[in-house]
């Protein structure tokens, strides 16, 4: 698979894929060689079709997993190999539609000030505050904060886009103090071993689980429920949907809309249908019943004796 995987790279590469979409469609094209133990370019449509069925019905996977390989296989075909267009006619698996549990301001508060390590409570804040991805978290740099401007830089996000967020006054006097303390250079959060290199996503997400545990919360949620509390919490105060768009670095607004579904002041703002039934008049009060006579007991005459 040697030429075909450079290939791959290269193509990859040339359409600005991001480092971790390359990462993962290389895994998955060799997840399906080492399964047929052929090369990818002897590989049929069907044989896709069936490894993506081993994976769903043997191993269980979940079916954003099946869709990523899925996609990486239809990029070999269609850009690498220069199949026809449609010839790998699997259909995506349709994902279960789930709302975020979104953690309560209560339990942000417990979360942050229960993490005692500096890096963690950092890391923390950033993801509420700023609203940032994890990805976006690990690869910030000391450059990117515009304390003049108080907005944090975002470079090449999500989508290979530059944006703009919040820089709030705590989060600037926390990020102060660790520069303080640490004295990072580049990133902002760089490795012990290689401070050229940036921590992984995988480690910012197991420091997130550390804290979360410590602070006794029990939603199922990762570090990306930071990102979502912070979407719905700004929509709750008011902000309005266009702004938290530019903020979350959205392509599109339906994609900002979901969080009118998770914002608790909208729903309470909602009126249910009860509630507006025209109310029955209470029921008359009975007519107080007339009181009975006592019933007058008379003593039982004896027989006569004989």
């Amino acid at each position: 698979m040697g030429t075909i995987r450079d290939r791959m790279i290269e193509d990859m590469t040339l359409r600005g894929l991001a480092l971790r979409t390359r990462e993962s469609y290389l895994q998955a094209v060799v997840g399906l060689v080492k399964h047929y133990r052929r090369s990818p370019d002897l590989i049929t449509s069907e044989e896709v079709r069936g490894y993506v069925l081993h994976l769903m019905q043997e191993r269980h996977l979940s079916s954003s997993t099946c869709n990523l390989v899925l996609s990486a296989c239809k990029f070999l075909f269609y850009v690498t190999l220069g199949r026809e267009p449609r010839s790998l006619d699997v259909p995506r698996s349709r994902q279960p539609a789930r709302l975020p549990q979104i953690l309560s301001r209560e339990e942000i508060t417990r979360l942050i000030e229960g993490a005692k390590d500096p890096r963690t409570r950092l890391i923390l804040s950033i993801a509420y505050g700023a609203g940032l991805r994890v990805s976006e978290i690990v690869h910030l740099k000391v450059s990117d904060i515009d304390s003049e401007r108080m907005c944090l830089r975002v470079e090449q996000g999500k989508g290979a886009k530059d944006r703009f967020t919040l820089l709030s006054p705590r989060l600037l006097e926390e990020l102060r103090a660790y520069w303080r303390a640490f004295r990072p250079k580049e990133w902002l959060f760089p490795q012990t071993r290689k401070p050229s290199q940036p921590i992984a996503a995988t480690y910012a997400q197991k420091l997130f689980y550390m804290a979360k545990d410590k602070a006794g919360i029990t939603k199922r949620c990762g570090i990306h429920g930071l990102r979502h509390a912070f979407a719905t919490h700004l929509l709750e105060d008011g902000t309005d949907l266009h702004t938290i768009q530019r903020l979350m670095g959205h392509n599109s607004l339906e994609t900002t809309q979901r969080y009118l579904h998770l914002a608790q002041k909208h729903l309470a703002a909602t009126p249910s249908p009860l509630d507006l039934l025209p109310k029955a008049p209470p029921p008359a009060p009975k007519a107080a019943q007339p009181a009975r006579a006592p019933r007058t007991v008379h003593p039982r005459t004896p027989p006569p004796r004989v």
